[in-house]
């Protein structure tokens, strides 16, 4: 298991709100899956989703959950915070990556020069 701070930071309020998501799915194996694909407005694009871990994830121990990560996620969101905002602007998660050289008007693509 990989120290958590040298990957990747949760805020408060986003450990608060995966921690209920998962205690929601009812299952022990699962864990927030964070990861990069291709696509979106500016080339690459993050994905958030609730799953078991598998073959070559990265496991990064959180306060109460895991984090799974591929190893070509991993370094395109090394040092990123997940935050979660909430309100009449919007509600979800958010990416704040240090690594995205830029990132488009939503927020949910980036570029890395």
């Amino acid at each position: 298991m990989a120290v958590a701070q040298e990957f990747i930071k949760v805020s408060l309020v986003a450990k608060e709100e995966v921690r209920k998501l998962i205690k929601s799915e009812n299952n022990p194996e699962i864990g927030l899956r964070l990861g990069v694909k291709g696509g979106g407005c500016s080339g690459l694009s993050y994905d958030l989703k609730f799953t078991p871990k598998e073959q070559g994830d990265t496991v990064i121990e959180h306060e109460g959950f895991n984090v799974f990560m591929d190893a070509k996620s991993l370094i395109y969101l090394k040092g990123m915070l997940l935050d979660y905002k909430g309100g009449l602007d919007g509600k979800g998660f958010v990416f704040v990556n240090p690594n995205a050289s830029s990132t488009c008007g939503c927020g949910e693509s980036f570029s890395i020069s």
